[in-house]
C-alpha cells in the first residue's frame, strides 16, 4: 500500500508530506485547489513522462518520492530480474531538472523509466475521467476481460507467440521484397557479369598490357638507336671494341717493362670482354624487337576494353572489376536460390501462425468464462448504484486478424431502461452512466487484480443523491481489501471514507505573493465540517453540520 508521498516544488506544491492510511481516503477540497495535482506529481513516480512547464520553481528541480509497503506481495523475482535490492519498504524517487532532464530511483538505486514503470505496475491503479472514456473503446473492454484471468499466462503465451509471429512475417515480407528487387535486378546483373565473364580479365594484366604498348609504340625509334649503340661500340673500323682491342695490343708490348701494367691490362681485358657481352645482348634485343600492326591493334582493343570497364563501373583497376564480377555472380546465385528461402520463410510463418491460432483460441474461452461472470455479478452492483433495469452483454466475435490482444473483438452491450435493447455503451451510455458503470466493473475487478491500491479521480461525475452513498458505500466495501484513495465534490462519499485529506490554496510570500496548494489530514470534527461546507456553504448552517454528523454516523454496514 501507498504509505506516504512526498512532493517538492511541483505545480502549485511548493513542499509537503502526505501520509496514506491503509482502508478508504477520501481526498476533497474547492475546484482547482490543486486535488488532481496529487495524481499528476504521482504519475511522475509511476513512470509517466515530466514536464519542467510543472516546475513550481523554474530555477529548482522537482522532487517526488513516494514510499509503499510492498510487504507480501510477492515482488521479491521482479526486483530479482532487474537486479535491484528488495527490501519490504519500497521507495520510488523521481528527480526532474530545470534542464528537462529526469532521474528516476528505486530504493535509492537509479532506473531507467520502464524499470520504474514496472514495477510501479504492480502497486497502483489510477482510474482518471479519461479511463472512464475508455470503457467504451474495445480494446480496454478487452484488457477488463483479462484483469478476471490475472494468475493465467494464456495472454503473455499468446503475446509471445504473437511476437515471433510478427517477426517471422515481417521476415517473409523482407525476404519477399529483395526477391522482386532481385527479379527486376536479375537481368541487369547478367549483363554485367556476363560483360565482366566474357572480357576475361586477368589480375595484373593492365600493368603488363600498357608496358608492351608503350614498347610497340615506340618500337622504331628503340631500333634506330641500338643500331647506333651497336655502330658505335663494335660494328664500325672506329668503334669503342676496336679502339680498346688497339689499346690492349700496345699495352702487351710494355708489359715486361713496368710491373703495375699487369693489373691495369688485366683490367682492359675485362672492359673488352663486358663490352663485347653487353653488344651480344644489345643485339639480341634488336633482333627480337619487331613491330606486328595486329599485336598493336590486339594490346590497343585490350586496353580500351579494361578502360571503358573501369569508367562504367567507376573504378581504376583490374582488381576492382575482378571483385564486381564476384559480386554480381554472389547477387544472381542469390536471386536463384532466394525461392527457397522463400519456401522456408513461409512454412516457418505457417508453423508460428499455428501456435497462435491454438493459442489465441486458449485466450478466448477464458474470456467467454470472464464475460459470463461479469454479465452476472454485475449487475447487483449496478442496482445498488440506482441502475435496477440495467443489462450489460459481452460479445466475444472473431477478429478480421489475430492482433497483440489476441484474435477477439469484445463489445460491451448496455442499456440502462427496461425494454431498450443493449446496444455499444460508447452510443447509449451517459456520462454518470458510464462512471457508474466504470465503479462496478472496477469493484468486480478489483480483487482479480491483486493491486494492493487503487486512486479514483472523480468517479463521482454525474451522480448525487442516494447514489453517491452507494458509490461511498462501494468504495468502502472495496476498501476492505485493498487500498481506496478517491478524490471527490460529493459529501456523502467523503462520508464513508476511513480517513479524510483536504487540499486548499494559500497566498504566500510578503514581496511577490504566489499561491501554493497545501493538503493536511482532518481530525473527526473537522471533517464534520468539511462535510457540511460541502453540502451548505462556509460557514455551514447548523443543519448541515447536523447532517453531516448523520453521514458520519452512518458508516457502512
Amino acid at each position: 500500500m501507498l504509505e506516504s508521498l512526498h512532493i517538492e516544488n511541483y505545480a502549485l506544491i511548493r513542499e509537503s508530506d502526505i501520509a496514506f492510511g491503509d482502508g478508504f481516503t477520501a481526498i476533497t477540497g474547492e475546484t482547482g485547489a490543486g486535488k488532481s495535482i496529487l495524481l499528476g506529481a504521482l504519475g511522475l513516480v509511476l513512470g509517466q513522462r515530466a514536464d519542467t512547464s510543472a516546475l513550481y520553481d523554474s530555477q529548482k528541480k522537482c522532487i517526488v518520492e513516494a514510499r509503499f509497503n510492498i510487504e507480501g506481495l510477492g515482488m521479491e523475482s521482479l526486483f530479482a530480474e532487474h537486479d535491484l535490492d528488495y527490501d519490504a519498504t519500497l521507495i520510488l524517487r523521481r528527480e526532474v531538472l530545470p534542464s528537462a532532464k529526469s532521474r528516476a530511483f528505486v530504493n535509492d538505486t537509479p532506473v531507467t523509466l520502464p524499470v520504474m514503470k514496472d514495477v510501479a505496475s504492480r502497486l497502483v491503479d489510477i482510474h482518471s475521467q479519461h479511463e472512464t472514456l475508455t470503457l467504451a473503446e474495445s480494446s480496454f473492454q478487452t484488457l477488463l476481460l483479462d484483469c478476471f484471468n490475472s494468475g493465467n499466462t494464456a495472454r503473455t503465451d499468446y503475446q509471445l507467440k504473437y511476437r515471433d509471429y510478427t517477426t517471422l512475417k515481417r521476415k517473409l515480407e523482407s525476404l519477399m521484397a529483395s526477391e522482386a528487387q532481385s527479379r527486376r535486378d536479375l537481368d541487369y546483373n547478367r549483363f554485367l557479369f556476363d560483360e565482366l565473364h566474357n572480357a576475361a580479365l586477368v589480375a595484373g594484366e593492365q600493368e603488363d598490357l600498357e608496358r608492351e604498348s608503350e614498347l610497340m609504340e615506340h618500337t622504331e625509334v628503340i631500333k634506330q638507336t641500338l643500331g647506333s649503340v651497336i655502330e658505335s661500340c663494335s660494328d664500325s673500323d672506329d668503334s669503342a671494341l676496336t679502339r680498346l682491342q688497339s689499346a690492349k695490343t700496345s699495352l702487351s708490348r710494355i708489359l715486361a717493362f713496368h710491373p703495375d701494367l699487369e693489373e691495369l691490362f688485366s683490367r682492359l681485358d675485362s672492359s673488352i670482354i663486358e663490352l663485347r657481352d653487353i653488344m651480344s645482348s644489345i643485339e639480341t634485343v634488336d633482333g627480337n624487337l619487331a613491330f606486328s600492326a595486329e599485336r598493336q591493334e590486339y594490346l590497343t582493343d585490350r586496353l580500351d576494353t579494361i578502360y571503358r570497364l573501369q569508367k562504367k563501373h567507376n573504378v581504376d583497376s583490374v582488381d576492382a572489376l575482378l571483385l564486381i564480377e564476384n559480386r554480381l555472380d554472389e547477387a544472381i546465385q542469390a536471386a536463384d536460390s532466394m525461392d527457397d528461402q522463400i519456401k522456408e520463410a513461409m512454412e516457418e510463418v505457417d508453423r508460428a501462425y499455428s501456435l497462435l491460432q491454438r493459442q489465441a483460441e486458449k485466450l478466448t474461452a477464458l474470456r467467454r468464462k470472464s464475460a459470463s461472470l461479469v454479465e452476472k455479478q454485475i449487475l447487483p452492483t449496478l442496482a445498488a448504484l440506482g441502475m435496477k433495469d440495467a443489462r450489460l452483454e459481452v460479445k466475444i466475435s472473431p477478429a478480421k486478424e489475430f492482433g497483440p490482444l489476441g484474435g477477439d473483438e469484445v463489445t460491451f452491450l448496455f442499456s440502462a431502461n427496461k425494454g431498450s435493447e443493449p446496444r455499444e455503451i460508447g452510443k447509449v451510455a451517459s456520462g454518470g452512466e458510464l462512471s457508474r458503470l466504470m465503479l462496478a466493473v472496477k469493484s468486480l475487478i478489483s480483487q482479480a487484480t491483486l493491486l494492493p491500491t487503487i486512486i479514483f479521480d472523480e468517479i463521482d461525475t454525474g451522480v448525487s443523491g442516494d447514489i453517491a452513498v452507494q458509490v461511498g458505500s462501494i468504495l468502502h466495501q472495496m476498501a476492505s481489501h485493498m487500498q481506496v484513495i478517491a478524490i471527490t465534490h460529493l459529501p456523502q462519499i467523503a462520508a464513508t471514507a476511513t480517513s479524510q485529506l483536504k487540499v486548499y490554496k494559500v497566498v504566500e510570500g510578503t514581496d511577490s505573493q504566489r499561491t501554493a496548494s497545501h493538503i493536511r489530514p482532518l481530525s473527526t470534527d473537522e471533517r464534520i465540517h468539511e462535510i457540511a461546507v460541502m453540502l451548505s456553504s462556509d460557514p455551514p448552517t447548523s443543519a448541515a453540520q447536523q447532517t453531516a454528523r448523520e453521514l458520519m454516523g452512518m458508516g457502512v454496514s
